[in-house]
């Protein structure tokens, strides 16, 4: 028994065993996280009714055929040659039903007929393999069918239109995708050291149809073909252009016996540096080390001159968002007396708390919120009026200086929000003043606040926000019409150091299945950590990427449950606990492969850095 269950599954699609009468739903080839599933496409047998054909179509969808060779054959000739399956996908909530056939009149009905697709599309992802989450709509596309005769002279239905791309169920583009992140050098880097950025896209699990590529070589084709639209303004990559696998490179990558991953690239890899190499071998090395089932060790580039140059994981390290962090961060909370208290890092969230050094810990002024910056080496707290914003050192004695920003708002909740500090070292803070709520940076937290343009904010006003590790992403929570949604921006600035001009662009929703989202925080290089619910739900905490989509690592990304979670925080090291604020049962941490555990009865507003 223990063998039978070790082996893959083979599962044969097609329209052999399909009912030629009645309404006939297609149905998902898969439940998802079958990982290990493989689905073959069948042939359309001879004298196939419309429906088996139609059916047979958008099941050989969903299997791994070889070039979609055998999906083709449910096309006619010359829609087999030009349809353009890599052209995207539309997800939908559930594999697409069909209706039809809608007949035309008595002349043609033996000689053509349309099917109608319909379902409720939740997703879509472009020919650049960027996942776009959609509030729920319904889809609708017509497939038009004629009667083709065939090298035998025998006449057979066929699909003569149809979309470019493909259309899957939610389960099967589980099943077939997986979301990996390539990297990229944020423009400008952070305090002058280049940072990778993540950039999530979607690829073929195990070998894709079209390219017969592996998972970790679609991987790095998507890397040289240059970052997303939606990040490109904000990232370079370190690639000449033009540069691409070799023609003759294997069609999986994998590491050598010694973990050392060799990838062979044109000549036009020629032309970079050695310095740009090593950052060139750097986008290589964290855009595919969880991606092999060997670890990578070392990444070495080969041009058409030969090898380039090589870098290994410690060499690798200097390039990451989170380099500054000499070990485990530190949890941050407000006590009962309003001080910030300090947990050691080293402690995994079970240390004694201790007041921090300097005046935030001395407790002059009562606080209600805290942002520690990465380093460790300041904190910006709000009053708990919510009224004033202070900056002061953590490694330090002294005064409470002035409030660097203070909030007009008559109301607490529309005063100032948490603060939140990026991997530049510069602060930000929302004011929520209803007669002029502004989005506010201080330049490493000094200054004079700069407000933010953010011109896709709309009627919106923002309540909370968190800003990435690598600077150029922030999370904002945005109440309009009575909801409060997740929404990511993009952080641009350009200008100069004397008159900068800082802005966020391109608003997207990252959980459109949320109605109301209450908490957030970032969790790693491209993974969030949402409290929220959806519409006549329970509140859930539950993990989302960057791009809206559900973390390939679980079904739904839902978390177990913990009562009334007031604020979450979660650390750019995703292997430290998850800890909540919760109305009931204090702060408590979730660790990996455990359960929720009280840390502290009392405390509000806790942080990791950032």
């Amino acid at each position: 028994m223990s063998a039978l269950l070790g082996c893959s599954v083979i599962v044969l699609v097609g329209c052999g065993s399909m009912p030629v009468t009645g309404d006939v739903k297609a149905v998902d080839a898969s439940q998802p996280g079958d990982s290990q599933v493989q689905v073959y496409a069948v042939e359309p047998r001879e004298g196939a009714a419309p429906s088996e054909i139609v059916d047979g179509f958008l099941e050989s969808m969903t299997s791994d055929d070889p070039g979609f060779r055998t999906t083709r054959k449910y096309l006619s000739e010359e829609a087999a040659k030009t349809w353009q399956p890599g052209e995207g996908t539309t997800v939908l909530a559930q594999a697409p039903n069909r209706s039809g056939p809608l007949l035309h009149d008595e002349e043609r009905r033996d000689t053509e007929t349309s099917y109608t697709l319909t379902g409720e599309k939740v997703a879509a992802v472009d020919a650049q393999s960027s996942y776009q989450p959609l509030a729920p709509t319904d889809y609708s596309q017509m497939l038009h069918l004629v009667r083709e005769k065939g090298a035998d002279g025998k006449a057979e239905w066929r699909i003569d239109i149809v979309p470019d791309g493909l259309v899957l169920g939610q389960s099967d583009f589980k099943r077939l995708y997986r979301s990996v992140n390539k990297y990229y050098f944020a423009t400008g880097g952070t305090n002058g050291q280049p940072t990778l950025v993540a950039d999530p896209v979607y690829v073929r699990t195990g070998t894709d149809p079209v390219t017969r590529m592996s998972t970790a070589t679609q991987t790095v084709r998507t890397l040289l073909e240059g970052p997303t639209n939606w990040l490109r303004p904000v990232v370079d990559s370190r690639f000449p252009a033009g540069t691409a696998l070799r023609k003759d490179n294997v069609v999986a990558l994998a590491p050598d016996d010694q973990n050392v991953l060799k990838v062979r690239l044109n000549d036009k890899a020629d032309k970079a540096g050695r310095e740009a190499c090593r950052m060139m071998a750097a986008q290589v090395f964290f855009t595919l080390r969880d991606l092999t089932s060997a670890r990578v060790e070392q990444v070495e580039l080969e041009g058409g001159r030969g090898r380039l140059c090589a870098l290994d994981a410690d060499e690798a390290a200097k390039f990451s968002s989170d380099n500054g962090s000499d070990g485990p961060d530190s949890q941050y909370f407000i006590d009962a007396k309003g001080r910030v208290q300090r947990i050691a890092g080293a402690t995994g969230g079970n240390g004694t708390p201790e007041a921090v050094q300097g005046p935030l810990g001395a407790g002059t002024v009562v606080m209600g919120a805290v942002g520690v910056a990465r380093d460790e080496q300041r904190a910006a707290a709000v009053s708990a009026t919510g009224q004033h914003l202070y900056v002061a050192s953590l490694v330090a004695e002294g005064e409470l200086a002035a409030p660097v920003v203070t909030s007009a708002g008559k109301k607490a909740a529309d005063r100032l929000s948490s603060p939140s500090w990026d991997g530049r070292g510069d602060l930000w803070v929302a004011d929520r003043d209803p007669e002029r709520p502004r989005l506010l940076r201080l330049v490493e937290g000094e200054g004079e606040p700069q407000e933010v343009r953010v011109p896709g904010l709309g009627g919106g006003r923002i309540e909370e926000l968190r800003l990435s590790a690598d600077g150029v992403r922030i999370a904002l929570l945005v109440t309009e019409n009575g909801h409060t949604t997740l929404k990511i921006g993009r952080v641009e600035r350009r200008g100069t150091d004397e008159a900068p001009e800082i802005s966020v662009e391109d608003l997207r929703q990252a959980a459109p299945q949320l109605t109301d989202v209450t908490a957030i925080s970032w969790s790693g290089r491209s993974r969030l950590v949402v409290v929220g619910k959806e519409a006549g739900g329970v509140q859930q905490v539950r993990y989302v990427q960057a791009d809206g989509s559900t973390p390939s690592s679980g079904a739904s990304g839902v978390l177990p449950g913990v009562n009334q979670v007031q604020a979450v925080a979660a650390a750019d090291d995703e292997l430290l606990p998850l800890m909540a604020e919760t109305e009931g049962d204090g702060i408590v941490k979730l660790s990996p492969g455990d359960n929720w555990q009280t840390v502290q009865e009392e405390g509000t507003s806790l942080v990791y850095p950032g």
